[in-house]
């Protein structure tokens, strides 16, 4: 039998992740199309930080409160097990094992609409399979959907050591693309690992300045001007916007995708940002990946639900080699 109160991550406002709390709350409710999940694991990724402080304002627009949080409980990425299942679910059942996204995983259960979840891969541990949906899904749509991605293209990857970066290395080598990855000193070797043709060290060499030219870059960390990266953008080639700083308070990163798309009307090269939604489809695609041995989490490290506050201090210094997660 399911318990009424849980232990979970919350905060009433828009905080500094150091402010985060630990709590009894009682567990979610479900409805007709939902799941819910024990949460045994949960990912850590930049859209985390970007909600539990609120910054920039656009995500608050986005649906998750404009004022305060709408769920007090941050956390997206989940694995687990399932506990319940609403009246209209057929797809899972009490005590299956489960990954995919939801809308308040830091805590011992979570609810999620049975669409956002699929099977987790039984070679997976809850950790790795936690660390997957929302980082390994904007790679894959960056590099197929946004991209075009075709195989034996030259693809250019930067923050490759990264979260969304560490899986695109991988999904671009399995879909056949000459792989290049630039990354800082300390994840060259995780790079090379993952599968890359070529490592560029972005500390000792400036990638813009190369001769090289690649038919797709993705830019997913956003440290580069448009016009640098365009330099060694194919005339007819691809950028791919992820992520990255800059834009101030009220659309932070989103200015650059705006600016990008807009200056692709009037140049050759398609220019354009991405906005990823994860599917059960989607995850399925991925464990197949998965079960080919095509592609495997990078897990840097886990932390204990109590540490979630650690947990984002260490993903915001940029030294994470892939990913991280949290266990409950």
């Amino acid at each position: 039998m399911t318990k009424k109160t849980m232990t979970a991550i919350a905060r009433d406002a828009y905080c500094a992740p150091a402010q985060l709390q630990l709590r009894d709350m009682a567990v979610p409710a479900v409805g007709a199309g939902d799941v819910l999940v024990r949460v045994e694991a949960a990912g850590v990724d930049q859209g985390v930080w970007h909600v539990v402080t609120g910054l920039p304002y656009v995500v608050r627009a986005a649906g998750f409160g404009l004022r305060r949080p709408r769920n007090p409980v941050p956390g997206m990425d989940v694995a687990g097990r399932v506990a319940a299942v609403g009246a209209d679910v057929t797809r899972f059942r009490p005590g299956d094992e489960v990954y995919g996204t939801c809308d308040g995983a830091y805590a011992e259960y979570a609810r999620a609409h049975q669409d956002k979840l699929a099977p987790k891969p039984a070679s997976l541990s809850f950790a790795q399979a936690a660390t997957v949906p929302i980082s390994a899904c904007a790679a894959l749509h960056g590099l197929r959907d946004a991209g075009r991605l075709t195989a034996g293209q030259r693809v250019l990857i930067t923050g490759a050591g990264g979260g969304v970066g560490s899986y695109a290395v991988q999904i671009a080598k399995a879909d056949g693309a000459h792989v290049t990855g630039v990354c800082r000193t300390a994840k060259t070797g995780l790079v090379r690992s993952l599968g890359a043709d070529h490592v560029i060290d972005h500390t000792r060499e400036d990638f813009t300045t190369g001769a090289d030219r690649y038919d797709l870059i993705l830019d997913t960390a956003g440290n580069r001007r448009l016009g640098r990266l365009r330099r060694v953008l194919a005339p007819r080639g691809a950028l791919v916007i992820v992520g990255g700083p800059g834009g101030g308070r009220v659309l932070q990163g989103a200015d650059r995708q705006i600016r990008a798309m807009l200056l692709s009307l009037f140049v050759g090269q398609r220019l354009t940002g991405l906005m990823s939604t994860e599917s059960a489809a989607d995850l399925e695609t991925l464990t197949g990946l998965i079960d080919s041995g095509a592609l495997t989490p990078a897990l840097d490290r886990t932390y204990p639900l109590a540490q979630t506050p650690d947990a984002l201090a260490y993903l915001t210094t940029g030294q994470v080699a892939g990913k991280i997660a949290i266990t409950i």
